[in-house]
């Protein structure tokens, strides 16, 4: 039987034992910040960019849009009817996808889906809600009974594509000089890469190591 010394002994070599294992293991626990971990969990409202030209745009169409939307709701009776149905389309259809685009960029949800070109989204969105509200108004504009619902309407259509147009000129602008950065990166690495790769062939020693 083991005595009190030799128990103690071996607990305290058991538990040396332990935390060199614990420490030499790959699987350690982590030590992460829960707000800096993947997920929905670490939402954060970008007021940075609702302040911003394109936040304040954004909010103005989305706005702009609705009011538009429930102009033409309220219109109870129409013939034809077709300008009216189609300015219900272009209306509803630029609330939501505006909207869509002001909760993800506004929660920086963006930033988590990279394969999908932003700048190149927000820029066909504007530009299509530009022409289609333009059509829209305009037909809406020929075809009303002037009516107060309707000359809202109309009046509201147009102030969404004055504003669609003005961000589809920011989004055009942002959207070049992002490319243009990009455009220089891939070429800074192009040359460092033949850089290196002449440096590699002028220096035999290290093919030598390498081989």
């Amino acid at each position: 039987m083991r005595n009190g010394e030799d128990l103690e002994g071996f607990d305290g070599e058991a538990s040396s034992a332990s935390m060199i294992s614990a420490a030499s293991s790959p699987y350690q626990p982590t030590t992460e910040p829960v707000s800096q971990r993947r997920g929905l969990g670490g939402l954060r409202c970008d007021l940075d960019y609702l302040r911003g030209t394109l936040g304040r745009m954004k909010v103005a169409e989305v706005v702009l849009a609705l009011t538009a939307f429930i102009c033409i709701e309220t219109i109870m009776e129409c013939s034809p009817c077709e300008g009216l149905y189609f300015f219900e389309f272009v209306s509803c259809s630029a609330l939501v996808v505006t909207g869509a685009l002001l909760l993800l960029f506004s929660l920086n949800l963006h930033t988590r889906i990279p394969q999908i070109n932003w700048n190149l989204t927000d820029l066909v969105n504007t530009g299509l809600s530009t022409f289609f509200f333009f059509i829209a108004s305009v037909v809406l504009a020929a075809l009303n009974h002037k009516t107060g619902a309707e000359i809202a309407a109309v009046v509201f259509g147009f102030l969404a594509m004055a504003v669609y147009a003005v961000n589809t000129y920011l989004a055009v602008r942002k959207w070049r000089v992002n490319s243009r950065q990009q455009s220089s990166r891939q070429t800074s690495d192009y040359i460092r890469a033949r850089t290196e790769s002449r440096e590699v062939v002028h220096r035999p020693e290290i093919q030598r190591l390498d081989a």
